[in-house]
């Protein structure tokens, strides 16, 4: 990649990283659905916006819809709320280590549910070292009644639906619909059901306002980590291919770690340090480029 794809990497890794950032703000004021409900509503109108501002349609098709209503669930309101209790529970470095099982999942997932993409030797031992590196994260713990424990499974049921999202998109790949488009629908759909559940299980109106801290971090959550970090990544996914845009999985964390602890004084043990890199290295012999990267080298 050039130094501008490299440059651009580096600022959705902070963008994403953030977003666990700033859940974790404002997350002691303000209630889990509404924090979903506020992230994609806002992030929905500006991608509408930019819509606008760009020039290009918004499909209505029945297609498009069950598009967008599947990724709505499955790559944005289920994974964000999973994502949010789970910091409920846990902190944001050790929520976005479990966020890193993406990848790896997916891969399970395509191999199960695709006949084009089955897991080969070098795939299988990253897939196995992803899963070490989970193991790492859960010992140690007592597993029954454990807040942590609860907090760690929502963040891994929130990677899997990751996965599946991924899966499920490629059912739409003959759309050719415009990866912001995608992004704008999928997001209006994460709206539509977020915002009534939020209004009914919240009742957000009735309770006082969260404090400001909250109020900008909410902000930053939707017109950043959301809106912004979708144009930017299907910019770096239009450039550098998928491959290359898929590198952002290890950056994550480590900006995620790097705020928890400036920010919110957070900290990580050694289990948790252990079990990322195990993810990490998993996520790198998966890719390959490490693997050739030796054997060119030898």
């Amino acid at each position: 990649m050039t130094r501008a794809e490299w440059g651009m990497m580096l600022l959705l890794s902070l963008l994403w990283g953030g977003s666990f950032l700033f859940v974790g703000i404002a997350v002691g004021d303000v209630p889990v659905i509404s924090i979903v409900a506020f992230r994609v509503l806002l992030a929905a109108l500006v991608l509408h916006l930019a819509l606008r501002v760009m020039g290009k349609d918004f499909p209505l098709t029945r297609e498009s819809l069950v598009a967008f209503i599947g990724m709505g669930i499955l790559n944005s309101a289920l994974p964000f709320c999973l994502i949010v209790f789970g910091q409920t529970r846990i902190n944001s470095g050790l929520a976005s280590i479990i966020n890193a099982m993406t990848p790896i999942f997916t891969m399970i997932l395509a191999h199960l549910f695709t006949r084009d993409e089955k897991i080969g030797g070098l795939k299988a031992i990253g897939v196995l070292l992803g899963f070490a590196g989970v193991i790492i994260l859960f010992s140690g713990r007592d597993l029954v009644g454990n807040a942590a424990v609860v907090g760690q499974i929502a963040c891994m049921l929130a990677a899997l639906s990751y996965g599946f999202s991924n899966i499920f998109g490629r059912r739409f790949s003959r759309l050719k619909m415009d990866p912001i488009v995608m992004a704008t629908g999928q997001m209006t759909a994460s709206a539509a059901i977020m915002v009534p559940l939020s209004l009914i299980v919240d009742a957000p109106f009735a309770r006082a306002l969260p404090g400001w801290p909250s109020i900008l971090a909410l902000t930053a959550l939707a017109l950043a980590s959301t809106a912004g970090a979708y144009v930017l990544f299907f910019r770096i996914l239009s450039r550098a291919g998928a491959t290359n845009a898929s590198l952002v999985t290890l950056l994550i964390p480590c900006s995620a770690i790097l705020f928890g602890s400036v920010v919110l004084g957070e900290a990580l043990g050694i289990r948790e340090i252990g079990g990322f890199l195990t993810i990490a290295l998993g996520l790198l012999v998966i890719d390959g480029r490490l693997i050739r990267f030796f054997l060119q080298r030898g």
